[in-house]
């Protein structure tokens, strides 16, 4: 799904789970190449130029989700919650390790041990980071995501500074085990684990890393 597509996309479901028109909604997808600019200026580092980016097909867009810049293209798996954080007794933090636990899992399931790191949101293997989180959220409800690297070109990342780290090196579900990833599969996989992660439970916690 091109990238304005699912943001415009997220914005109406957002409006509609603020007044509690929909349930709360996960939206699975992959976009076409595309990097996008985080609310914090100070983040978003481009290593080419705008037109040099559009002569390689790569659409450029700014967001209001916190975090820099990112980039996103074809085998990369993102998710977008749309979700009202009172109504799972969540606070933004919360949220933020519930996501990170789903992307663990998930790359567990393929092979791929990845953890957090203190003080960056994301996923990371060893120093390499495998996955990233920029969210936004309008009265209490969530939009935006993660971004999971499974078996997409890596090179797309050349041409940012991810997250306005420096020196950081990005990696892949392919990449670090050398074995393609079905990413239909995944996608069913990630869902279930959104479900199991989100739904309202009778149990005091749901299924979460």
């Amino acid at each position: 799904m091109p990238y304005a597509a699912a943001l415009a996309l997220q914005m109406e479901l957002c409006a509609q789970r603020q007044a509690d028109a929909i349930a709360n909604t996960v939206l699975v997808v992959e976009h076409p190449p595309v990097i996008t600019l985080g609310a914090r200026k100070s983040e978003n580092k481009l290593m080419l130029d705008e037109a040099a980016l559009a002569a390689a097909g790569v659409e450029v867009a700014a967001v209001g989700r916190g975090g820099g810049t990112t980039a996103h293209n074809p085998g990369q798996l993102v998710f977008y919650p749309i979700i009202k954080l009172k109504t799972l007794g969540l606070g933004v933090s919360e949220y933020i390790r519930r996501l990170e636990g789903i992307g663990i899992e998930l790359l567990a399931g393929l092979g791929v041990e990845s953890g957090r790191r203190k003080g960056y949101p994301g996923l990371w293997v060893g120093d390499k980071k495998i996955a990233s989180i920029g969210v936004q959220i309008k009265k209490w409800v969530t939009f935006h995501g993660m971004a999971i690297n499974l078996t997409n070109d890596l090179a797309i990342f050349e041409a940012i500074v991810p997250c306005g780290l420096d020196g950081v090196m990005m990696t892949s579900a392919r990449q670090e085990t050398g074995r393609p990833v079905d990413m239909a599969a995944a996608k069913i996989r990630l869902a279930g684990l959104c479900r199991a992660c989100f739904e309202k439970r009778s149990s005091a916690e749901p299924n979460c890393v």
